[in-house]
């Protein structure tokens, strides 16, 4: 028999994404895995923006982290960029953790990038603490919500049946909310102006 999702998964994604039919790893192909999920028939438009917006609002204020920590239980890919998903305490750890490891896999690919290099130690140990750790003291808290990750209008559309949006192809994890908007910059403003 097929996996499928649990209702407390449904109440979170609702019809807001692709119904997975099934999903798992090929026994004898290692690290292979698969994912088939039910046909849709897309517009190839931008969806209607009070709608989105507010199934994106309910995705984040729905979702509940399972441990209550930033990150996730697995690596997730923003197109072939595996996300340092490793699980924080803090939304700050968690965000100096992935920005490490952006920086080393930008070398990596790209080789040494003098100029980061020379900011590397001021935005790890000044700028990220002095614009983040406020949000998380003195009695302030960020619910770790659950996030696309790789939300742009490449992974929006309308189902054509339906008339509803869809988000798929995801780099999901549990963050705060407003990095879902940070990480949108490919949205036409006029999509995201007003909200």
């Amino acid at each position: 028999s097929f996996p499928t999702r649990r209702s407390s998964d449904l109440s979170v994604v609702g019809d807001f994404t692709p119904k997975p039919i099934a999903w798992g790893s090929f026994e004898t192909i290692t690290n292979a895995h698969y994912y088939i999920c039910k046909f849709y028939e897309l517009a190839e438009e931008l969806p209607k923006q009070p709608e989105f917006c507010e199934k994106v609002a309910a995705l984040h204020s729905k979702s509940r982290s399972p441990n209550g920590k930033f990150g996730f239980h697995m690596v997730t890919y923003n197109g072939d960029l595996p996300q340092e998903n490793g699980y924080a305490d803090t939304w700050e750890d968690f965000f100096i953790n992935g920005f490490k490891h952006m920086l080393n896999m930008n070398i990596d690919r790209g080789g040494p990038w003098e100029e980061m290099e020379g900011l590397k130690s001021a935005m790890l140990e000044k700028v990220i603490p002095r614009l983040l750790r406020p949000m998380e003291t003195n009695g302030r808290t960020i619910k770790p919500s659950l996030v696309h990750g790789d939300l742009w209008c490449g992974n929006t559309d309308i189902d054509t049946q339906t008339d509803r949006p869809l988000i798929y192809d995801p780099a999901s994890f549990y963050a705060h909310n407003e990095c879902e908007i940070s990480r949108s910059t490919l949205l036409p403003l006029s999509f995201i102006n007003k909200y």
